[in-house]
């Protein structure tokens, strides 16, 4: 009987701290949910690149980390490389670099990418030496007039490349964000800033 005595407070105090550890791992697990859910849906998100539509710049399997709250206080700056929604099926992703903005006449001819906009009403060649070899050539004849609620999109690999040159342009409300850090491979681990144009 004494024996019995003794096992009950230990058996006691056994539950007691089993289920105080119990709390707080779930306290631990709601502050966390708490903290990580608005931040993976409402300010940055992973994302994979898949393809090679955006070489030599970005790579296949390469992991980018994209800010989705910058395009909620202002517009994409031409230069920005985007993860947008293909406008054919929500559920496809594309990673592209926002080449018009809204409201330009865009001309692509001979290779030349050509911006009509209010600063440049004759026209203004592209030139985009910052991140485009000398080499690679944008193909394809191409006219178009964006309206205030659309940009016209680009892969850097212009030979191999689903873009607005087959999609047309794209909305606002299609882009998700742009690419902000890549952290993978992490001896090629980058934050991304746009390039610096010759125009406007």
């Amino acid at each position: 009987m004494l024996k019995n005595k003794n096992k009950e407070p230990r058996q006691s105090s056994f539950l007691n701290k089993s289920g105080s550890f119990v709390i707080e791992v779930i306290k631990i697990v709601v502050i966390s949910l708490v903290i990580i859910i608005p931040i993976r849906y409402f300010l940055i998100q992973p994302f994979y690149v898949k393809g090679a539509s955006m070489e030599p710049n970005f790579h296949d399997y390469e992991y980018l980390i994209i800010d989705e709250i910058s395009y909620r206080f202002h517009n994409a700056e031409r230069g920005e490389v985007v993860v947008l929604e293909d406008p054919r099926s929500p559920a496809r992703f594309f990673i592209k670099r926002v080449i018009g903005l809204p409201g330009e006449r865009m001309v692509i001819n001979d290779s030349d990418i050509t911006i009509f906009n209010t600063n440049y009403p004759d026209g203004v060649v592209l030139d985009e030496g910052a991140y485009l070899a000398e080499s690679v050539k944008t193909t394809g004849k191409i006219d178009v007039t964006l309206s205030e609620d659309e940009y016209y999109v680009l892969g850097d690999n212009r030979t191999a490349s689903l873009d607005s040159r087959i999609i047309g342009p794209i909305e606002k409300g299609d882009v998700v964000g742009k690419t902000w850090i890549r952290v993978w491979p992490f001896n090629n681990m980058v934050e991304f800033d746009p390039p610096i144009y010759n125009i406007k």
